[in-house]
């Protein structure tokens, strides 16, 4: 009998434990997960044949949204979408500066058939687009393209394009529109990444916060990618 009650005050203990945790821990700890899911998904990209055009454009790139998981739903369902990070060039030294956390809606996205999840990495081409994502909400529209694959079938390359998105999709490396697609900033996720409420511009441009635990992907990025942006 006393080993029972023993077990119910320790079973009521954990309970008031579970409830009593911060919400701002499990944001941190998804944070800290959805960076390390974002290098993964990097290495993945760039680990593949083919991938020419990928390569070329991500070093000229002047910014870099990775989405590790966006999943689709059904139609009038919600929950779809996925949570990925952001990182732009500095403008002077090329350097790679800190991540800030985005959301996708999956709403209008344009799977490849069949398809129910997709890594997305999306490159912002220019000043204006990499501009375009310091505010709140803002949705893709026809300055968005969608490769057939790494090397870039499909793309008009000689035509001006602010955003180009990569995916994989069912295991294939495959185009998937985008254009449409509201993209949103977490500021849940970057309050608990930094610790404080902070901005995309504070992050990305000003600089006012760091995590050391971005480091792993930004040495990656600048492996990959360069550090020069011309």
């Amino acid at each position: 009998m006393r080993r029972i009650n023993i077990v119910v005050v320790l079973l009521v203990l954990a309970q008031f434990f579970f409830w009593a945790v911060p919400t701002g821990a499990s944001d941190a700890d998804d944070a800290r997960i959805l960076v390390e899911q974002a290098k993964i998904t990097l290495e993945t990209f760039v680990a593949e044949k083919d991938n020419a055009f990928f390569q070329d454009t991500l070093k000229k790139a002047k910014g870099i949204l990775i989405f590790p998981k966006v999943v689709k739903v059904a139609l009038g369902v919600g929950g779809g979408g996925g949570s990925g990070i952001y990182f732009i060039r500095d403008g002077k030294t090329g350097e790679w500066g800190q991540p800030a956390f985005y959301s996708v809606g999956a709403g209008s996205i344009g799977f490849q058939a069949g398809a129910q999840t997709a890594e997305v990495v999306v490159m912002a081409l220019n000043q204006v687009a990499t501009d375009s994502l310091f505010v709140s909400t803002q949705k893709w529209s026809g300055s968005m393209s969608a490769a057939a694959g790494l090397n870039g079938s499909g793309i008009n390359k000689t035509a001006r394009t602010d955003f180009i998105s990569f995916a994989k999709t069912a295991g294939l490396y495959a185009g998937v529109d985008l254009q449409g697609t509201g993209v949103s900033v977490r500021d849940d996720l970057n309050k608990a990444y930094y610790g404080r409420n902070v901005t995309p511009v504070q992050i990305l441009v000003k600089k006012e916060v760091s995590n050391p635990a971005s480091a792993p992907l930004r040495e990656l990025l600048k492996k990959v990618a360069g550090k020069s942006s011309k």
